[in-house]
């Protein structure tokens, strides 16, 4: 075998490899991109409970471009829906902890009640801050039920401040960077009721 035909061997092994390396990536891509999607799905969608809703949220994404609040930052945002009636709209909201930057879902029911919050992302101080990570929260939970009026815009504070809430303990930054960002939300959400779920009542 002389060398001309050995290159020639090498180069359309070489394209043998390329080509099923491809068809492997091609044919499983979908199947990588669906089960990322439910990885998301269930760290998203676990904060709203399995029967307030019949649709996949995170495909009817709400329009929302990194929108700046008084306190945080709006990402982005999902509609849930059951039997064609929104259920929720999911907020991603960022804030800024005692470490950095904290990510948090808000979840709020057509009436402007909190369905719930959960933390996405934070880096606070492990044992102190970090623990709002925990997931379910106690902490977190308190805020379930609560609305823009209940409690009044004072009562969206910690006790130290003459607010309603308790703090996590040793996180007094922490604590106060997630009841703002929650308040914000709940603001925001009053204010843009009909384009985030196409009804302006106050029921």
């Amino acid at each position: 075998m002389n060398r001309a035909t050995s290159v020639v061997i090498l180069i359309v092994l070489a394209g043998l490899g390329m080509g099923a390396t491809y068809l492997v990536q091609h044919t499983s891509a979908a199947r990588i991109a669906a089960e990322q999607r439910l990885i998301d799905s269930r760290q998203l969608l676990d904060l709203l409970p399995s029967d307030s809703y019949d649709n996949q949220p995170l495909e009817h994404p709400l329009s929302l471009e990194s929108t700046r609040l008084a306190n945080s930052t709006l990402l982005g945002g999902y509609l849930a829906s059951k039997a064609g009636q929104p259920s929720a709209v999911l907020l991603r909201s960022q804030t800024l902890g005692y470490a950095g930057a904290i990510d948090l879902l808000i979840a709020i029911d057509p009436q402007g009640k909190l369905v719930g919050v959960k933390t996405l992302k934070q880096s606070e101080t492990p044992g102190l801050g970090g623990k709002l990570a925990d997931w379910p929260n106690a902490w977190l939970q308190v805020f379930t039920g609560k609305s823009l009026i209940d409690p009044d815009d004072n009562g969206w504070a910690l006790r130290k401040d003459q607010g309603q809430f308790d703090q996590i303990a040793g996180a007094t930054i922490t604590s106060r960077a997630v009841i703002n960002a929650t308040h914000d939300a709940l603001r925001y959400f009053d204010e843009h009721r009909q384009p985030l779920i196409g009804s302006s009542s106050h029921e």
